[in-house]
C-alpha cells in the first residue's frame, strides 16, 4: 500500500514536497519511484531511487529542480520540488518496484497545481 501527500495549489517559482507513506513488505528492498500525468496526458516518469537510497535517476523536465530522498526507517519517500513551473502540474503518484523489473505497485495520487 501506498499513500501519497502534500499537493497543492502554488504560483509558478514556489517550493513543494510531496511525501509517499509505504505499509508492509521490505522497504528498504525496494526502488521507489515519482510519476505523473497531466491533463489529457499519459503518464510519465519523473524520478526514481534505488533501495539504499544512494541511487537517483531524473527525467530531463525536472533535474536540478527536484530531489527524490527516501528514509527506510520511516518506510517513506520524497519529492521535493523548487522552482515549480506551470507545466510541473499533474496527478503526482508513487511507485515501488516490488518484483524486482518494474514499478508494480503505484499509489492513489496527489494533484500538483502551480499557476503561472
Amino acid at each position: 500500500q501506498l499513500q501519497a501527500s502534500g499537493g497543492g495549489l502554488v504560483q509558478a517559482g514556489d517550493s513543494l514536497r510531496l511525501s509517499c507513506a509505504a505499509s508492509g513488505g521490505i522497504f528498504s528492498s525496494w526502488t521507489m519511484g515519482w510519476f505523473r500525468q497531466a491533463p489529457g496526458k499519459e503518464r510519465e516518469f519523473v524520478a526514481r531511487i534505488n533501495g539504499s537510497g544512494f541511487r537517483r535517476y531524473y527525467a530531463d523536465s525536472v533535474k536540478g529542480r527536484f530531489t527524490i530522498s527516501k528514509d527506510n526507517a520511516k518506510k517513506a519517500v520524497y519529492l521535493q520540488m523548487n522552482s515549480l513551473k506551470p507545466e510541473d502540474t499533474a496527478v503526482y503518484y508513487c511507485a515501488a518496484d516490488i518484483n524486482g523489473r518494474s514499478f508494480d505497485v503505484f499509489g492513489l495520487g496527489t494533484l500538483v497545481t502551480v499557476s503561472s
